[in-house]
């Protein structure tokens, strides 16, 4: 289970997640930073893997493809926004 409703307070950023994809590995902090949250332009470096998920704000991302604790990663600024 993971939140639905991630913010990151490094940018103040919405988290999207988005399921069975995972990022290309050309993707950079510009990259978001010019394209989130528009899902027409994510898509040029989203590839698609059956039951991965990516996740992405304005200044970090990650691709999931086993069960995993966010929490972990000392570099993201990712909170739950409330439910």
């Amino acid at each position: 289970r993971t939140c639905d409703q991630l913010r990151c307070t490094a940018c103040d950023f919405r988290v999207s997640l988005f399921n069975d994809y995972v990022w290309d590995q050309s993707c950079d902090y510009l990259f978001f930073r010019n394209n989130m949250p528009e899902l027409s332009k994510l898509r040029a470096k989203m590839i698609k893997k059956k039951g991965a998920r990516a996740y992405a704000c304005q200044c970090s991302w990650r691709s999931i493809d086993e069960l995993t604790d966010l929490q972990t990663d000392q570099q993201l600024r990712w909170v739950c926004g409330k439910h």
